[in-house]
């Protein structure tokens, strides 16, 4: 469903199709490039300058619920706690998109959002850090595939990495200036991808391996040891210039992406801005300029913390896009909101623990809702129409194809298959143009940090209105209806009645998973392969032999 709260659909000239999904194709990366290149060349001067820039405002750990802008059909008191006006004014101007979903936890989803993968075909399924050495705590019940534990790689033969095309060389190729300012997040310690200049990135401003923040303080260096011969694993680089000085790391890589907008106008060339904040991830450093207001409301210490986090990084979204009008160029720079995964609830932010997403159930690490379902927000001026809400379902590997064709890099190919189809048409008010049944599957056959409601090794599909999640150490089956049960408080996984559902849904997951090779963990009491979620032997499967 789409609503408009204006009466009339606005009459606009529409950037033509290049159908990418009949394009991408198997290709060499290099070649890959020089073909966007050449894509880009063919394209009259006019039409390169046409081209609109780009700011993918990307937030770390905020959930569905983590802003005053209602994501659901009512107002919540989590809604009425934190103040996002910036939000609020995207959402007027712009297109919400309610049933936005990405994976549980931040390697999986940027590695998507960059690929145009699913996690059980990048095999990225869980977060990156050290070399060859991945952080799923031991089971008593299972032991975990060999999964990308390194990232991903825009060459090939870098052990336990996914070879791909990552999207900021295929746009950089078609003329973009493409620039990261905040946490990258592609790839362990000592690989390639812990360098995002090598996927593609001109411009790196404070991106790493790291995937949190040691510290949002300048005052303390963001977590660096000035004069030590290695810094901790999650100080954030780069940004010696503000080194014992009273700022905010928000505020700090905002003040850097707006003089990476200042080069990128002085080049005359069309940007490609991945604004990645750390925020609102883990320590809940408190934003001095917002803390206190909230304490003096009568919140805790932590709450009144995440909310400064929240008031902060809102605050970095206004300033850029009035950045953007001061320069001129705000009609012409298309600008994409969302979060990386759901917001965390394994440990209190204020309340009891898996309560902090309401009404969606759990959180970060989960694939129940708060953990998958984040919120996002497209103003693309002239195209999509202002004020309007999508209720089809998307996820974050779709973004990769929506932005070539917003990009108008021209027919691509890739070293991967793009499994995301392009929400361009949904901009453009065709829904129908994706299926709400369309099945969009996560897999997580790992184990997240901490435990918590649904947290476990599983897979999971949601086609239509209805989502199916099966836990490879225990084959449990849980079946939720969402849009009569978006709580997630009714499990049909052993009702009689949806039986048949329940199996077809399990077929069609099992389906997409073989289709992609994914991999599965190991019975330790067996040693032998975990069964499919549709109960047949992975043995039998053939890929077995590939699963390690």
């Amino acid at each position: 469903m789409r609503t408009n709260r204006r009466n009339t659909m606005k009459k606009t000239e529409l950037w033509p199709v290049f159908g990418l999904a009949a394009a991408l194709a198997v290709q060499p990366v290099g070649a890959a490039e020089r073909l966007a290149r050449a894509a880009a060349d063919t394209l009259s001067g006019a039409e390169q300058e046409e081209r609109p820039n780009i700011l993918l405002f990307l937030v770390d750990d905020m959930g569905w619920q983590d802003t005053s802008e209602p994501f659901w059909k009512d107002t919540t008191p989590l809604n009425r706690i934190y103040r996002t006006p910036n939000m609020e004014r995207m959402a007027r101007q712009g297109v919400k998109f309610t049933e936005m979903y990405a994976s549980p936890v931040s390697s999986p989803s940027r590695v998507s959002l960059l690929t145009g993968m699913t996690p059980a075909a990048h095999r990225v399924t869980n977060w990156t850090l050290y070399r060859d050495r991945g952080p799923d705590p031991e089971s008593p019940l299972v032991e975990w595939p060999a999964w990308n534990v390194n990232g991903i790689a825009a060459q090939p033969g870098v052990p336990r990495t996914t070879h791909v095309t990552p999207l900021p060389e295929l746009l950089r190729g078609a003329g973009y200036r493409t620039i990261l300012v905040g946490k990258a997040h592609f790839g362990a310690i000592g690989t390639p991808a812990a360098d995002p200049c090598t996927l593609g990135f001109e411009v790196n401003v404070a991106g790493h391996a790291g995937g949190g923040v040691a510290s949002y303080l300048g005052e303390k260096n963001f977590g660096n040891r000035p004069g030590a011969d290695s810094q901790p694993p999650q100080a954030v680089p780069g940004l010696e210039s503000y080194w014992g000085k009273d700022i905010f790391l928000t505020e700090a890589l905002t003040r850097e992406a707006e003089r990476q907008i200042d080069t990128a106008l002085m080049l005359g060339r069309p940007f490609f801005l991945y604004m990645s904040h750390y925020a609102v991830h883990v320590p809940f450093d408190r934003d001095a300029r917002y803390y206190q207001k909230y304490v003096d409301r009568g919140m805790e210490p932590a709450e009144a913390a995440y909310a400064a986090l929240i008031e902060g990084m809102d605050r970095s979204l206004g300033d850029l896009r009035d950045y953007l009008r001061e320069r001129g160029v705000e009609r012409n720079t298309i600008v994409i909101f969302l979060s990386d995964n759901g917001g965390l609830s394994a440990w209190a932010r204020g309340g009891r623990p898996g309560a902090q997403n309401w009404p969606l159930r759990s959180g970060k690490g989960s694939p129940l809702e708060g953990g998958i379902r984040v919120p996002m927000l497209i103003e693309w001026p002239g195209v999509a129409d202002s004020g309007t809400h999508c209720t089809v379902p998307v996820a974050i590997h779709d973004l990769m194809p929506t932005l070539l064709e917003m990009g108008r890099t021209g027919p691509v190919r890739t070293v991967q298959r793009i499994e995301g189809t392009s929400l361009v048409p949904l901009l453009r008010g065709d829904e129908a143009a994706i299926p709400r049944n369309r099945p969009l599957v996560w897999h997580f056959p790992n184990m997240w940090d901490a435990p918590g409601d649904g947290i476990g090794p599983y897979s999971a599909l949601r086609q239509g209105d209805w989502k199916l999640i099966y836990y490879y150490d225990t084959g449990r089956t849980m079946l939720f209806n969402l849009r009569e049960d978006i709580f997630e408080k009714i499990d049909h996984g052993e009702n009689p009645v949806q039986a048949k559902r329940r199996e077809r849904m399990a077929r069609r997951l099992t389906h997409e998973l073989k289709r992609v090779d994914a991999q599965v963990p190991r019975l330790r009491a067996t040693g032998e392969w975990c069964r499919w979620p549709d109960g047949t032997s992975y043995r039998e499967s053939g890929q077995a032999a590939r699963g390690r």
